[in-house]
């Protein structure tokens, strides 16, 4: 699996500055400097689906920090957390499990019950948690994003960009380097359960330590992927892919196009995430549903998809 990501990451990487222009938003940044790489459509408004999550694990680390919260204490799942749809853990009204548990299964499994689980347990209710998000938010200089739940589902108003998310992510890994782990983990055990990541460049792309992936039907595949080699720490942030595969190649290829850039060529390189110019037409929120090939989602490649996926089985049933 490394050596097919990476064969298709360099074929793409030699192509890179002549390829037709991506369509979707794209950012690549080096998560020490904030130095940015490649940027497309940074400011450009997107759902961020489970990315959210982020924001959701950041101030339960604050909340360790200040005391609130300790990995080893309880957090419970109430009705609200307990009728959340996958994916989630399933746990009963009134089940608990550690901090340190739900962190983790907030951010391996992305259990949209675990994120109302956290939230209520840091400020008290959902709604209380989410005005802490986007107090933090603005805080980090997140000025384009809106939160309006914990977990990403679907919601008209909650959106971000790939340059906010920029300064999310180094956030995280700056101030709780400690919890490292838990972003770079491909997989957990809970109870006699393997639950695995989203993110499948956590076990093909070599470095890759980090961080969280997303999906609705409106935004598409989303991915912060991060991967750090010689002690040089890149992120890329991919929005609105099609498939989780059109997701994990692209946000490869942005990451060995900066790995393989040498170093003197960023001594000239003055652009970071909080630099970089505000793009003059920036875009609205947009829905990619019809784009996107889950079944779920309806649209015209869904549809296609598994028309050509019934067509497929048929055949095979036909040779039995």
């Amino acid at each position: 699996m490394r050596l097919g990501f990476a064969i298709i990451a360099l074929l793409l990487v030699a192509n890179f500055s002549c390829s037709p222009t991506i369509a979707r938003p794209a950012l690549l940044f080096d998560a020490g400097d904030g130095k940015v790489i490649y940027a497309e459509d940074a400011d450009d408004l997107w759902h961020p689906a489970s990315l959210t999550k982020m924001m959701t694990a950041y101030l339960a680390f604050e909340a360790i920090k200040n005391g609130k919260l300790s990995l080893k204490g309880k957090v419970t799942c109430s009705r609200t957390a307990n009728k959340q749809p996958p994916s989630k853990i399933g746990l009963p009204v009134g089940g608990e499990m550690t901090v340190e548990l739900a962190l983790k299964a907030l951010i391996i499994k992305s259990a949209n019950d675990v994120a109302v689980m956290v939230a209520e347990a840091v400020a008290g209710s959902e709604a209380a948690f989410v005005e802490k998000m986007n107090a933090t938010a603005l805080r980090l200089g997140m000025t384009r994003t809106r939160f309006s739940n914990p977990h990403g589902l679907p919601a008209s108003d909650q959106v971000t960009t790939a340059r906010d998310l920029a300064r999310l992510a180094r956030a995280v890994v700056s101030e709780y380097p400690q919890y490292a782990d838990y972003w770079a983990t491909p997989s957990m055990r809970l109870g006699k359960a393997r639950l695995h990541s989203h993110n499948a460049l956590l076990r093909s792309f070599k470095g890759a330590d980090g961080m969280k992936t997303g999906f609705i039907c409106d935004s598409g595949f989303n991915v912060v992927a991060s991967a750090t080699r010689d002690g040089r720490r890149l992120m890329a942030i991919v929005l609105g892919e099609p498939d989780a595969k059109s997701r994990n190649i692209r946000a490869a290829s942005l990451l060995e196009h900066g790995f393989r850039q040498f170093g003197w060529e960023q001594l000239f390189n003055h652009t970071t995430v909080d630099t970089l110019p505000l793009s003059s037409d920036t875009k609205g929120v947009t829905s990619v549903r019809d784009e996107v090939t889950a079944w779920s989602c309806g649209g015209e490649k869904a549809r296609i998809s598994k028309k050509n996926f019934k067509k497929k089985n048929k055949k095979k049933t036909a040779k039995k």
